[in-house]
């Protein structure tokens, strides 16, 4: 299997820094709670400054998001989405140990991550332009077909695991108790984008190996570097 994205998402998007994680033996019982109270805590900190609009990360994802055409403030990235509801709520839902380590992290870093189950991926994941032929499974349970054009998260069997790049995955590859095997995607697009998703992958890799005990793989892509094996 693998990860990567199209040339044409290269070529429009040359500030957008990607760092890919897979690990396998992902479980429902790790405890988290320790690690996801010391990155709300960084949020907390960065809301208290300033909003999470002014953020420079939530900055360079509304661009991209006006660039797709799409309004910023309709449909924004999920990092964002969970930062606005952080900053009402001062939590999230517990879902999963590892989407609340994730969502966690994604709201200290103002950066979205993107948790996709790999027995729900058929061959490989890419993003890229949609045709209209692809599939979507929404959360409430009905299924959608993106427009032609629009960014998605597709694999082999034309199913799309993400609408909209970064705004909404899918329920069909969400993790579950069940899950074992993980594709991690955080992207990013602001000018500290390069250390900061070097430095948040590796967070990734040290959380992921202390809590649960497995060995993942990483990497960063770039123009030079497209593919992710795993």
């Amino acid at each position: 299997m693998y990860f990567c994205h199209s040339t044409d998402i290269w070529r429009g998007y040359p500030e957008l820094v990607p760092g890919v994680v897979f690990a396998d033996g992902i479980t429902a019982t790790a405890a988290v709670g320790p690690r996801v109270a010391e990155y709300y805590s960084v949020a907390e900190s960065r809301l208290a400054a300033t909003s999470e609009g002014e953020l420079p990360e939530i900055q360079a994802w509304r661009r991209a998001f006006s660039q797709m055409g799409l309004k910023p403030t309709q449909y924004r990235c999920a990092s964002e989405s969970l930062l606005r509801r952080f900053r009402k709520e001062h939590a999230l839902p517990q879902i999963h140990p590892l989407i609340d380590l994730c969502n966690a992290l994604s709201l200290a870093c103002a950066i979205p991550i993107a948790v996709f189950d790999c027995a729900k991926i058929t061959r490989y994941t890419e993003v890229r332009h949609a045709t209209g032929a692809e599939t979507y499974l929404a959360f409430s349970g009905e299924e959608e077909r993106p427009e032609p054009g629009e960014v998605i998260f597709a694999d082999h069997a034309a199913r799309a695991h993400a609408r909209r790049w970064t705004n909404r995955q899918s329920r069909y590859s969400a993790v579950g108790p069940d899950t074992t095997a993980v594709l991690i995607v955080a992207e990013a697009m602001h000018g500290a984008a390069d250390a900061d998703v070097q430095r948040l992958t590796a967070t990734l890799v040290d959380e992921l190996s202390v809590l649960w005990s497995v060995k993942p793989k990483a990497a960063i892509l770039t123009k030079d570097v497209l593919r992710f094996e795993f």
